[in-house]
């Protein structure tokens, strides 16, 4: 890749290294240089410019960065789209991240150009969270090393996500005289609550003195897939009272003591097969100690054993970290994938089409507007709403079968902006964004939906997402949720397109390869024309 500044009259084809200004306004570092480019940038007075230039070999960042991800990603992951050289891996699932921890170091010791960063081995994720980034820093990487890279990752992905499988617990704690019943009221609920930040559910409660027959028998008869075991005094030794009624009870102490602070008195057994947790004092406390780690574990269908224990002592000094979060915390604090809904207009009139419903003529035996909410439902989108006005049921009628929403515009003949506002009042409150997608543009593609995603970070300034192809702008337009309320002010048949210049600080155009986000059908000529590349 040759690298720096070039006269502006040969840049055509190059990539911009860094963001200029003009006299119409800005082009962003990552931009591509077409002529229309270098003739504004000529007549903006500009002479010179920094750019990257592919040579034969090189692979562009985005492809490296697929390229690396696809290999990268093992099991219950959702993977993003490309862009600026980035790819995120995202849990598909709540669970503990699986992370091959030596085989990440060794690939990050590759060569500096390509960067990957993961959350510690088994960390609590839900859904959605973010588990690894892959970041190309050039523009361009040789082959060779993505191909090396390749090569590493030919086994099984080394970042993964082990989704909890839905375990049940049985809950014994043993009294002495004077153990307070409010004590053991406020474990039991702490217990349901940690089971419950790993999938699994609390199913029986029982209480029996501190004693080893009495606690033999209840072990004997606790139902759930693991037992637990809270003292009314702390295991001290292997012939103290809880490994003696484990054993008493048939079953095996495999390990006594833990290298975690708080958690050091934890006891790990076997009765017929399921595992026994003799629980320290620090059980009682929701605060984070080493119980959970053991129970992370087990709750994803993860081997615990002794030398699983004994591995853990490294970061196991969990008293002493100031502001350890509990787990939930620990777990909703990591970065996650945008939330972006997609809402469908089909609510025009479509009086182009020569009185025909535009949406419902159909291309490859299906409704036009079937093939977008399909795409829709097939990309990353979190959810579809569909906004309808004109013939509503027949539009329902073509996507009854599909998971999605609808809405109704019953002021639809007031324009694009009614149909538009009655599908923004319905969305969730919980979303970071919008995707709006027209009906009439079945040759759209889930991957340039994707894009649209993965580029959209109000942080970075990009917080409306639009596509342009051959230097022409298309749709759908991603907008952050952020804008809604303006949105709702629109009046007219112009959507939301009068905004856009309004914010052009925080707009990012994004060059994609399909056309289809330029096609709309209006014409009788036009879907005659649809199979036309």
């Amino acid at each position: 890749m040759r690298f720096g500044s070039v006269p502006v009259a040969v840049s055509v084809g190059a990539i911009l290294a860094h963001g200029v200004h003009h006299t119409h306004g800005r082009f962003a570092k990552g931009r591509v240089i077409s002529a229309d480019d270098a003739a504004l940038l000529a007549q903006s007075g500009i002479e010179t410019i920094t750019v990257a230039q592919l040579e034969p070999g090189d692979v562009g960042e985005d492809a490296a960065a697929t390229r690396i991800a696809a290999r990268l990603a093992g099991p219950n992951l959702t993977v993003s789209a490309a862009y600026t050289g980035r790819v995120n891996l995202f849990a598909a699932a709540d669970g503990l991240a699986t992370i091959d921890a030596a085989t990440i170091h060794a690939l990050n010791r590759v060569d500096e150009a390509v960067t990957i960063a993961t959350v510690p081995p088994l960390t609590p994720v839900l859904k959605g969270q973010m588990l690894a980034t892959i970041k190309i820093i050039p523009f361009a990487v040789p082959d060779g090393i993505i191909t090396k890279l390749e090569w590493m990752l030919a086994g099984a992905g080394p970042v993964s996500l082990s989704p909890w499988i839905g375990l049940s617990a049985g809950l014994i704690q043993t009294t002495l005289p004077g153990t307070k019943p409010s004590v053991l009221d406020k474990s039991v609920a702490v217990t349901a609550d940690r089971l419950s930040g790993i999938g699994a559910d609390l199913v029986g409660d029982v209480r029996c003195p501190h004693d080893v027959t009495a606690l033999a028998t209840a072990l004997r008869d606790m139902e759930g897939d693991i037992l637990l075991v809270i003292g009314a005094s702390a295991i001290t030794d292997r012939r103290d009272v809880i490994p003696a009624a484990v054993e008493a009870a048939g079953g095996r102490v495999l390990h006594l003591g833990m290298p975690v602070d708080p958690g050091n008195l934890l006891l790990l057994g076997d009765l017929d097969g399921k595992p026994v947790l003799g629980l320290p004092g620090c059980a009682r406390s929701p605060r984070l100690n080493g119980v959970d780690w053991v129970l992370q574990r087990l709750g994803a269908g993860l081997p615990v054993d002794a030398a699983a224990i004994m591995a853990m002592g490294v970061g196991g000094l969990l008293a002493e970290i100031p502001g350890r979060p509990l787990p939930r915390a620990l777990a909703t604090a990591l970065p996650r994938a945008p939330r972006i809904h997609g809402l469908v207009l089909a609510g025009g009139f479509g009086r182009r089409m020569g009185g025909a419903n535009k949406l419902l003529c159909e291309w490859q035996g299906r409704p036009l507007v079937r093939h977008v909410v399909d795409t829709a439902l097939s990309s990353q989108l979190t959810g579809v709403t569909i906004a309808t006005g004109h013939q509503a049921d027949e539009i329902r009628a073509a996507l009854t079968d599909l998971p999605v929403e609808f809405v109704h515009a019953p002021d639809h003949a007031d324009g694009m902006s009614a149909t538009l506002k009655a599908g923004l009042s319905s969305l969730p409150d919980d979303i970071d964004g919008v995707l709006v997608l027209l009906g009439d543009m079945p040759r759209l593609t889930a991957v340039s939906i994707n894009r649209l995603i993965a580029a959209y970070s109000p942080d970075d300034g990009r917080a409306i997402v639009l596509p342009t192809c051959g230097g022409q702008r298309g749709n759908p337009v991603l907008w952050d949720a952020a804008f809604i309320p303006e949105m709702l002010t629109l009046t007219g048949d112009k959507g939301a397109r009068a905004l856009i210049a309004a914010h052009a600080p925080v707009v990012c155009e994004l060059a994609v390869e399909d056309t289809g986000v330029l096609l709309d059908v209006d014409t009788p000529d036009a879907l005659a024309a649809l199979s036309n590349p």
